[in-house]
């Protein structure tokens, strides 16, 4: 594959768990048409301009891949004779660094770690045979990424364009215990159905992350500004004029073709001049704990959206609530009974929280992600959703509120 130059090859846009149908709809806004939806992937056609306009502005998605090589592996000499197949000297800067990760599903491997090696290893093999010198790798990203999945017989490798996975924005410098993951923050606050226009009120914020998020919604800031490097800023042919691409910036008669680097600058460029920095909405955050305020604080300071929120240690029946004409959102994230907590605990918490979404809320959409549906049920509020969520490996319902309106013991 010509990885600058071809228009029109699939790319695969991996989320987590649940998390697909809010990442087809972020792609469908941006303008693609899906080819294909499955449970964690979802998959457009496109250009490398294509896949860095997707690593900078999706908001639920894990990684973005392109395909290189699917075929049938029993076992690792076989994978590592399928990963020396692929031309990895006109992918991978000789003098360069790159890391390889890796999924299993192989009966014939018991040590996990083994796909990710035997790759690395037939990719130097075939850079030193080929160039006469090999790139560094280890698990630092840093380079270039290579993902590699192996479910049953049939291997899939891709080069991950991503690299450190689009989650990590690079914000969260203090995660606090148990932290909600950004890309599931922000398809929660979709889901939610949020305008960016009213009010978002997040009591219980603990590290900040849906704050954060919703507030770089409210600015119309992409994600993925946040990070300092992605992978396919080390591939071979980053800093190469593309033929029949235009410059941005020059005149005419002066264009002589355009780096990716180039290309890279003005979609960053395109971005920036997008956001918005005047009529945000009122974000509040509060949390019982002081030292969660203070690390929230921080990570927004890190977001960049530190003046758009405000935060308060409090008990979360002490949020304040704007209580103006127009009515935004409330979301709780409370523990769930299963790393933190038990039902003992929790349950008076979760009775005061359908209380004060009722009394203090009431008009807002309300929303509540747990594990725990038992819990759940004394909220003692009406909802009219619940939507399948994970939150790691904890299977997850977000139940959505309208009105925050009492309604009995209704869920089933």
């Amino acid at each position: 594959m010509k990885i600058w130059t071809d228009k029109n090859y699939p790319i695969i846009i991996s989320c987590a768990k649940e998390l697909s149908r809010w990442t087809e709809i972020e792609v469908e806004d941006m303008g693609y048409k899906p080819i294909e939806v499955t449970e964690n992937t979802v998959v457009v056609r496109g250009s490398m301009r294509d896949v860095m306009k997707l690593n900078l502005n999706l908001r639920t998605a894990h990684r973005v891949l392109v395909p290189l090589l699917r075929t049938t592996c029993r076992n690792i000499k076989e994978l590592y004779q399928a990963a020396s197949s692929i031309d990895w000297e006109n992918l991978i800067e000789a003098d360069g660094y790159f890391s390889v990760s890796s999924i299993v599903h192989n009966y014939t491997i018991r040590d996990t770690r083994l796909p990710s090696l035997y790759t690395k290893d037939a990719i130097a093999d075939r850079m030193r045979e080929k160039c006469q010198r090999r790139p560094d790798s280890g698990g630092e990203n840093k380079g270039s990424a290579v993902f590699v999945y192996w479910e049953r017989n049939e291997v899939l490798i891709y080069l991950d364009t991503s690299g450190e996975p689009l989650s990590k924005r690079g914000y969260r410098k203090i995660p606090g215990s148990a932290p909600m993951q950004e890309t599931l923050a922000a398809a929660c606050i979709m889901a939610l159905r949020w305008d960016r226009k009213s009010p978002f009120i997040s009591p219980m914020c603990g590290s900040g992350t849906p704050a954060i998020e919703a507030t770089l919604m409210a600015m119309n800031r992409a994600p993925g500004a946040l990070k300092g490097h992605f992978a396919f800023q080390s591939l071979k042919g980053y800093t190469s004029i593309i033929p029949g691409e235009s410059a941005p910036n020059v005149a005419p008669r002066q264009r002589n073709g355009a780096t990716p680097e180039q290309i890279w600058k003005e979609i960053v460029l395109e971005a920036k001049a997008k956001e918005k920095t005047e009529g945000i909405p009122p974000v509040i955050a509060t949390d019982i704990s002081p030292e969660a305020v203070e690390n929230a604080h921080s990570n927004a300071i890190s977001a960049g959206v530190a003046p758009y929120i405000t935060f308060k240690a409090c008990d979360f029946g002490e949020t304040d609530v704007p209580q103006g004409d127009t009515k935004g959102v409330v979301f709780f994230n409370p523990e769930y009974g299963i790393r933190l907590g038990t039902y003992e605990e929790l349950a008076p918490v979760y009775s005061r929280i359908g209380t004060f979404m009722n009394e203090k809320c009431h008009g807002y959409t309300g929303g509540l992600i747990t594990g725990n549906p038992d819990l759940a049920r004394l909220v003692d509020l009406y909802y009219k959703t619940r939507v399948p969520f994970f939150n790691g490996p904890i299977d997850c319902r977000l139940f959505i509120y309208p009105g925050c309106e009492l309604k009995g013991q209704n869920i089933k």
